[in-house]
């Protein structure tokens, strides 16, 4: 995105301001651009991020001065209320998103973990079956050989299959841990790479 696309996008973000908030945020963000100049543009645009995100803050940030400040005309005053009324609107949307976005987050990383566990645990009986097959065997191998050879056996290769299983799910759980905490890391970030 050029900074032109950028101003565009912010300006029709903002055109529901006051006309002289929205020139002084205009102006403010045409200096904040000449001030980081033509080589610095997309770092410019990273650090200040989406133009929804910035006219949103900005937005939020009149409504703020606006309640600290009493105005000092009536038209100042209109326009205060104009600029709180935007910063209500704007945050009854945001807010609940916010909070779904998080909800979503949190069950995401619980499906994860259970799936996750159950593949342990499965492993893990898979192995304890195959010690207890093998225990079994050996017990009945006096009695009958082919039926303890074959408990001895099957009980051998659960167990083994069960050690691997185990074993495959620690280093999944491992991974998946890495690539979820770098997908919560750029998500707190607003998916910016530094």
């Amino acid at each position: 995105m050029t900074k032109t696309e950028y101003m565009k996008l912010l300006s029709k973000k903002l055109r529901r301001l006051p006309k002289e908030d929205y020139e002084r945020a205009i102006e403010y963000f045409e200096e904040y651009f000449a001030d980081a100049g033509p080589e610095n543009e997309q770092k410019a645009i990273t650090n200040l991020g989406t133009p929804e995100e910035a006219a949103k803050e900005l937005i939020m940030n009149l409504a703020e001065q606006n309640a600290d400040e009493p105005p000092q005309t009536v038209r100042r005053g209109m326009s205060a209320v104009w600029v709180g009324i935007l910063g209500v609107c704007a945050a009854p949307i945001a807010l609940p998103l916010a909070l779904v976005l998080v909800i979503l987050i949190a069950c995401a990383f619980l499906v994860v973990f259970c799936f996750l566990l159950s593949i342990l645990i499965a492993g893990v009986s898979v192995a304890a079956g195959g010690i207890i097959s093998v225990i079994a065997g050996a017990a009945v191998l006096f009695r009958s050989f082919a039926d303890g050879l074959c408990n001895l056996g099957f009980g051998l290769s659960c167990f083994g299959a069960g050690l691997l299983f185990t074993y495959g799910s620690i280093l999944l759980f491992g991974w998946t841990v890495r690539k979820l905490s770098v997908f919560l890391g750029r998500i707190t970030k607003g998916g910016r790479k530094k």
